[in-house]
């Protein structure tokens, strides 16, 4: 009896080695080629500058009782929002994920710098992970300037709490309750002349809703973050709403995450086009049917994607749904020669959003993002030129394009598949 049991317990530990041989090569091989073709892909592009693209001049149109300026080239944006913090009188918000310590960083510190040295109340608030590689030298600041930075790691204790584990990937820029500034860009040099962004310059009503959701951030972490004061960022709430207008804010510490249902609510109401623009598209499976469904009954779906992102792993995750999306009838628009990092859509003439949210999990379902919803079909009419400007400066994928490519590309992204529920 007990070789018997002796020779069951060998059996069973063999198979449970060999299960955990068979996991760990499931889980293990995805991530190794990962890590070797970002490495390999980051090596390839240094040094390398980016050719020019077309872009548009910044175009205001009145939205009720405000406006609203689109950017789509970086110069032009730093330049108002540099020019709005030299104006400042009373308060200046300023909250990015990335903010690289370079030339064009510094002068968005400086002005910083400057307006609390003539009396400015100056917030500002920042990624740490996503600045891991800038100098400490440059994220020191001066007392004058209230700083909170957002840390690397946020739960404590609280490992097994999910609500504490999202990057804080926000632009926002609000200077003396008047103008707001909110999309794609950070802040850097390249940014500045080499990525294909969006972003918009708000003012009127909506500007408040942007300063709610910079407040509610900060009070939300300034605990232990915030050298020499505990004091939260009060706010007096104007009673004004616009109604064409409205920010959407995920806000994982609250388990809140509006900005997938305000797509997925758009694109299943959509009866004539839905143009989206995405720096990465990796979403779940409910929104890829919305999608699917769109194109299915009539849509003219279009999804603009860069031909090469700077994230070469995520190209390759998503490119796992592009046979169920030409199949269903939608058009792929890839990018050429630069980044196209912009975060926007526009639905039926009426609807359209521009913010910081990626169509991917970690935006949609992890981590702190703001996008503005405007129903407004002259704000829409702009989106819709902005996007026939990029589309001119595109490739489109064929389905017959798509079904003859190599079988070693397949092949990668059939192994890569594995990674999609963590991007």
């Amino acid at each position: 009896m007990g070789r018997r049991r002796s020779s069951g317990g060998d059996r069973l530990d063999s198979l449970r080695a060999v299960l955990r041989r068979v996991v760990l090569t499931l889980v293990g091989v995805p991530f190794v080629v990962a890590i070797a073709m970002s490495l390999v892909d980051s090596y390839r592009r240094r040094g390398k500058r980016t050719p020019e693209f077309p872009t548009r001049r910044p175009h205001t149109v009145e939205v009720g009782d405000g406006a609203i300026t689109t950017y789509t080239f970086g110069r032009d944006l730093y330049e108002d929002m540099l020019e709005a913090i030299a104006g400042a009188r009373r308060q200046v918000l300023f909250e990015t994920y990335i903010w690289k310590g370079d030339a064009t960083g510094e002068r968005f510190k400086a002005a910083l710098v400057a307006a609390a040295d003539r009396g400015v109340e100056v917030f500002v608030i920042y990624d740490a992970f996503a600045n891991l590689v800038v100098s400490p030298a440059f994220k020191h600041f001066p007392s004058s300037v209230k700083v909170v930075r957002y840390p690397i790691y946020s739960a404590g204790w609280r490992f097994f709490d999910l609500r504490r584990y999202g990057r804080d990937h926000r632009k926002i820029l609000v200077v003396d309750d008047e103008v707001g500034f909110v999309g794609g860009y950070n802040i850097g040099s390249a940014y500045e002349t080499e990525w294909r962004d969006t972003h918009v310059r708000i003012t009127g009503p909506a500007v408040w809703d942007l300063k709610r959701a910079f407040a509610d951030f900060w009070n939300l972490h300034r605990r232990r973050r915030l050298r020499g004061t505990e004091r939260p960022l009060l706010l007096e709430t104007a009673s004004t709403w616009e109604p064409r207008v409205r920010v959407q804010r995920n806000v994982p510490r609250l388990w809140m995450f509006p900005i997938r249902a305000m797509y997925i609510e758009a694109i299943n109401r959509a009866s004539r086009n839905i143009w989206m623009t995405q720096a990465y598209f990796l979403p779940d499976e409910d929104f890829i049917e919305a999608v699917k469904n769109a194109a299915r009954r009539g849509v003219d779906v279009r999804l603009l994607l860069p031909l090469k992102s700077n994230h070469i792993v995520a190209d390759w995750v998503s490119r796992g749904y592009f046979s169920q999306l030409l199949d269903a009838g939608v058009r792929i628009l890839r990018y050429r020669d630069a980044m196209v990092h912009a975060k926007t859509a526009t639905v039926d003439g009426t609807w359209s959003t521009v913010g910081t949210a990626n169509i991917d999990r970690l935006s949609l379902q992890g981590n702190y993002e703001i996008n503005v919803e405007v129903i407004d079909e002259d704000f829409a009419r702009e989106l819709e030129a902005i996007f026939e400007v990029d589309q001119a400066h595109c490739l489109e994928l064929t389905s017959g394009e798509w079904e003859a490519r190599d079988l070693h590309r397949k092949f990668t992204e059939l192994v890569l598949a594995p990674l999609r529920p963590l991007l």
